[in-house]
């Protein structure tokens, strides 16, 4: 088996993690739903969500400069990074010109897709995951399983477990308010005692130089505020024009991923502390990072730039919901992930990705920004069989089906044997093992067939 078909395997024989993918984003589903039901101009902002984000995207190098401008005028000192290595090393290039000891980190998709964790190990500098799920997976050692819910692979009883076992006063673990506060215990001191404090952004404020992050927990607040030093990593789409879009788009965001109308913490920062000021960093980075972004413009994938990380797609799969995130072998897991890992790996080292989805379109109709994610991993899978990645087993089969497909007689003959065949497996109506589908036996029954094949039954209709 290749390495995703192996993790494919390993996760839907993992009842736990199915366990807790369900616990998750069943809630998920339905916050949504409830927020949007209570929303009615959901439509109407959806389509402005699009539009904003498809007209930055076709004005990137404007706004970028001004972006660059007022925010420099505040006082910041912006950084340009057009690969990963580039921005890891900026970082760590200034937690070493600051002296740091301990890095705190307020959870950003970015800097996983960039190896920043890795390159601050690698420095020998003390990285503390300040948000709760990636504390909780920095202590497993995990990789992030989902973008808005990092740890959604964990229960809490893994949880209490990892808990009592790292931390220095870890308390009852009999309710999640008291791993919460065991966490708080573990936490608050490195806030106070970091060098430097690095986030992502959720937004980029073209008009003021401002950053915008949001949190449901405070500690990007924590992360970025006591520190001398704020260090901003975001990918050059998060630009919007101005307040204004801004807004719109961060009501779409929250409605998508929580459920709330607005998020207990978002924050927009405006460079480092002034005369006057109480708290707030004395130097206030920005690296802006390309990392692939204007090769997927290239590529004609303009429209997953339009993505504003909400997971909802993720959310609503019905691959995602059977293996998780760790399955993808990516940093983007699901639908998203899907369409954007060929172009940062590679087409050929994640063939299997586009591959991994129903075309459904679930994710598409979820999306807030109105993504076609079916019609990209479409173009992904014409790109593999064009290129010859499909396994010759996928040629072969398809190669058979297009044989029977053009014969209407010989395929009505095929699903007549097939519909008398069936039944001979089955046990109380469900077939649990059947010769050459040991794929899909082996995880789930299959329902037997009822009352022979579709075509019989339409013609007994048709013929009263």
């Amino acid at each position: 088996m290749n390495a995703f078909t192996n993790r494919v395997s390993l996760a839907l024989g993992d009842a736990t993690l199915k366990l807790a993918i369900d616990r998750t984003t069943n809630n998920a589903r339905s916050k949504r739903a409830a927020a949007i039901a209570a929303w009615p101009e959901f439509g109407q902002a959806r389509e402005l969500g699009r539009d904003i984000k498809d007209h930055v995207i076709g004005n990137l190098e404007y706004y970028l400069t001004e972006f660059e401008k007022n925010a420099v005028a505040r006082g910041t000192i912006v950084h340009w990074a057009a690969t990963a290595q580039e921005a890891c090393d900026i970082v760590v290039g200034i937690c070493k010109k600051a002296d740091a000891k301990i890095v705190t980190r307020s959870k950003s998709m970015l800097g996983e897709e960039i190896g920043l964790p890795h390159a601050l190990e690698a420095a020998g500098i003390e990285r503390v995951e300040t948000d709760l799920a990636e504390h909780i997976i920095q202590l497993a050692g995990d990789p992030p399983s989902h973008i808005i819910w990092p740890a959604l692979h964990k229960t809490r009883e893994q949880v209490a477990d990892l808990f009592r076992r790292y931390h220095a006063d870890p308390g009852a673990m009999e309710t999640v308010e008291a791993m919460v506060a065991s966490a708080r215990r573990e936490l608050r001191e490195k806030f106070i005692a970091a060098d430097v404090g690095i986030s992502g952004a959720n937004f980029l404020i073209a008009e003021t130089g401002a950053v915008c992050t949001v949190t449901n927990e405070g500690n990007a607040e924590l992360t970025t505020t006591p520190p001398r030093v704020h260090i901003v990593t975001a990918g050059i789409e998060k630009l919007v024009p101005s307040m204004a879009e801004a807004m719109v788009l961060l009501r779409l965001l929250v409605r998508s991923a929580t459920g709330a109308e607005l998020t207990q913490y978002t924050t927009f920062h405006t460079g480092p502390r002034r005369p006057g000021d109480k708290d707030g960093p004395e130097e206030f980075h920005i690296v802006l990072v390309d990392a692939g972004r204007t090769k997927m413009l290239a590529e004609g994938l303009a429209e997953m730039l339009r993505c504003i990380r909400c997971g909802a797609c993720m959310n609503h799969c019905v691959v995602f919901r059977q293996v998780g995130g760790h399955a993808y072998g990516a940093t983007y897991p699901g639908p998203m992930g899907s369409v954007i890992t060929p172009s940062q790996k590679g087409l050929e080292a994640s063939v299997d990705l586009p591959f991994a989805c129903t075309l459904n379109g679930q994710c598409h109709e979820v999306c807030p920004v109105a993504i076609p994610l079916p019609k990209l991993l479409r173009g992904w899978r014409n790109q593999a069989w064009v290129q010859g990645y499909e396994p010759m087993r996928a040629v072969w089969a398809l190669r058979a089906w297009r044989f029977l497909a053009l014969r209407p007689g010989l395929y009505q003959f095929a699903s007549n044997v097939g519909s008398r065949i069936l039944p001979v497996f089955a046990r109380g109506g469900w077939i649990s093992k059947l010769p050459l589908a040991g794929g899909w036996t082996k995880y789930r029954d299959m329902p037997a067939p009822q009352g022979g094949t579709f075509m019989r039954q339409y013609k007994k209709r048709v013929s009263r």
